[in-house]
């Protein structure tokens, strides 16, 4: 592959995080997979937000839309996709798009409408090491923005994991 020429900017973005939690895979993966426990976390980087799962259907083929109220900002954010790989308890992979306002409404990201999401779980002993892909963002804005967000949630679901 060719490098980049002096003066090209790179156009797109991936993040990847990693986290390890004290608890086994199986754990950690149910956080993710099952219903009840992704809602005590998912998007709840903020302790102001309010989350509202209307759909969680987590299967392959599957889909989810979510409502994030941000009083902070005065807004409610919509985040919906599509679950592309659900392997229990390896991998969850998904589309990630969010819209301002409403279901159909204006893209949160316009840079980057539309992303993918894998997150991988590997047992590391008693303990679970996640890692999380998410891209391609167009912006480093966006990039950013989401890294943070992502940092965010795995703190909540570390100590939710604890409880």
């Amino acid at each position: 592959m060719a490098a980049p020429q002096q003066g090209q900017r790179k156009t797109s973005f991936t993040l990847e995080v990693r986290r390890t939690f004290a608890v086994p895979r199986e754990k950690v993966f149910a956080a993710w997979a099952q219903r009840d426990q992704l809602e005590q976390w998912m998007c709840k980087d903020a302790k102001d937000h309010t989350v509202i799962h209307h759909l969680q259907d987590i299967r392959t083929g599957g889909s989810y839309l979510m409502e994030v109220h941000d009083p902070v900002n005065k807004a409610v954010y919509f985040g919906s996709g599509t679950y592309q790989e659900v392997k229990p308890p390896e991998k969850i992979v998904f589309t990630w798009s969010w819209a301002k306002d409403s279901r159909d409404g204006e893209q949160l990201h316009p840079d980057s409408p539309q992303t993918i999401v894998t997150v991988e779980f590997f047992a590391r002993g008693n303990q679970t090491e996640v890692v999380l892909t998410h891209g391609p963002f167009k912006s480093q804005k966006d990039h950013d923005d989401h890294q943070q967000g992502w940092n965010g949630c795995f703190d909540t679901l570390a100590a939710t994991l604890q409880l």
